[in-house]
């Protein structure tokens, strides 16, 4: 199913998300202010209870949804770094192919390294841009394996083209870990929860503030901003290519310049 809030500005929904919540508490300080008790302080007390629980069970879904989000990051991260690593080796070891197939592997090897550090920069939502370059990326791994199954016919030693046929098999496994943990995310439907937990809540403490005779407390905002800015880098962190906070691809870029500039097996050596 097509996820309608994943591509929209997560600034956007932070102030939809504080508008709404802003709304729910001066509605439910105005219904409390109608059913206001009187003398009952039972009532009040069962209403302080009832907002307490609310806030509890809110604290917990935000708790969880953050850490959600960010254990997603944290794997989108790792990916970039171990395709990376996958790369660097594959690239290594064409050293070890036969003269004949060792220059045009390295060739396919820096243009495969071009397009996985040029898709690393596209947004996720930009899906035409962005499958173009995928397509690209496995054509470039068909053209690698029949550079490696002509090495393997050429040379059958496993020190030599067996190591190689090694690293470019783990490459194209990091290939696919990479995109799956791009297009792993906080599933919308736990938002919408967290969304409408927030609303309730806070419709619920505004009505306590009603039902006590006196408007929400200051304290009560700012606790409203708090929850939005968590939400935010919640929303954040979950879209890697846009925003604030953004996964870092310095892994790849740094890679595709030490083999541009041709030391990458001098800096290799040199560790």
């Amino acid at each position: 199913m097509k996820e309608i809030m994943y591509n929209h500005n997560s600034i956007v929904i932070a102030v939809i998300l504080f508008v709404l919540l802003v709304v729910a508490v001066e509605i439910g300080y105005r219904l409390g202010l109608r059913n206001q008790p009187r003398s009952d302080d039972e009532a009040k007390s069962h209403i302080n209870a009832l907002q307490a629980s609310l806030l509890g069970v809110l604290a917990l879904l935000l708790g969880f949804t953050f850490s959600l989000a960010l254990q997603r990051f944290d794997s989108r991260s790792q990916a970039v770094v171990d395709e990376a690593n996958a790369i660097g080796t594959t690239y290594l070891r064409t050293n070890l192919l036969p003269p004949a197939i060792q220059q045009e592997s390295q060739r396919l090897m820096r243009n495969y390294l071009d397009v996985r550090a040029r898709e690393g920069a596209v947004a996720l939502s930009d899906e035409s841009v962005r499958q173009a370059l995928l397509d690209q990326a496995a054509q470039y791994q068909n053209a690698l394996w029949h550079q490696a199954m002509l090495a393997a016919q050429e040379d059958k030693s496993p020190v030599t083209s067996g190591l190689y046929i090694q690293a470019l098999n783990s490459m194209i496994d990091s290939f696919g870990s990479r995109n799956a943990a791009l297009d792993r995310h906080v599933p919308e439907v736990v938002l919408y929860l967290l969304f409408i937990s927030f609303i309730l809540t806070w419709a619920i403490v505004g009505y306590a503030a009603g039902a006590a005779g006196h408007r929400p407390s200051r304290v009560a905002y700012l606790m409203l901003v708090l929850v939005v800015l968590v939400v935010f880098l919640i929303i954040d962190l979950d879209r890697p290519r846009r925003g604030v906070i953004e996964v870092d691809h310095s892994s790849l870029t740094s890679l595709q310049t030490a083999i541009d500039a041709g030391d990458y097996g001098d800096l290799q050596d040199g560790q």
